[in-house]
């Protein structure tokens, strides 16, 4: 059987009576108007970061509590839309490609550090030292040489 989730409008509502508040004294409290306040109660607004933040300063609770009663509470509600489940249970599971596809991959990362080890060699040419010296080394030998 599913897990009877509350409405996080429930919650706030109760958590409302607990402190004996109203949507007013709440929305001035926290900074929000009473018809947001009011909208969230009656579950026409869902919980916001910003809600949440604010929620979780007044109760002295975390906006993650916030946030995870809004998630909870849609998940619920999505498990119960026929509709989306058969819109689900047509979608294919993602499959990942053949071992083929594999090798290629290590291959390309066999390219890549053959890559690598080249780029040395490819700058002494590129300096126009075939030797593989160093400039200063090249500078000291072409003095001894003269």
């Amino acid at each position: 059987m599913p897990k009877v989730t509350q409405s996080p409008g429930a919650v706030l509502k109760a958590m409302m009576e607990e402190y004996q508040l109203n949507p007013f004294k709440l929305s001035k409290d926290i900074n929000l108007s009473p018809s947001g306040v009011r909208q969230v109660v009656i579950g026409k607004t869902k919980i916001s970061v910003p809600v949440a933040l604010r929620l979780a300063k007044y109760f002295n609770t975390t906006a993650h509590y916030w946030l995870d009663l809004q998630k909870d509470y849609e998940l619920a509600e999505a498990a119960k839309d026929q509709e989306l489940s058969g819109v689900i249970s047509a979608i294919e599971k993602a499959k990942k490609p053949a071992a083929a596809s594999k090798s290629a991959g290590k291959a390309q990362g066999e390219k890549k550090a053959a890559a690598k080890q080249d780029a040395p060699e490819e700058k002494r040419k590129k300096s126009g030292d075939a030797s593989g010296a160093k400039p200063a080394a090249r500078a000291a030998r072409s003095k001894r040489e003269a």
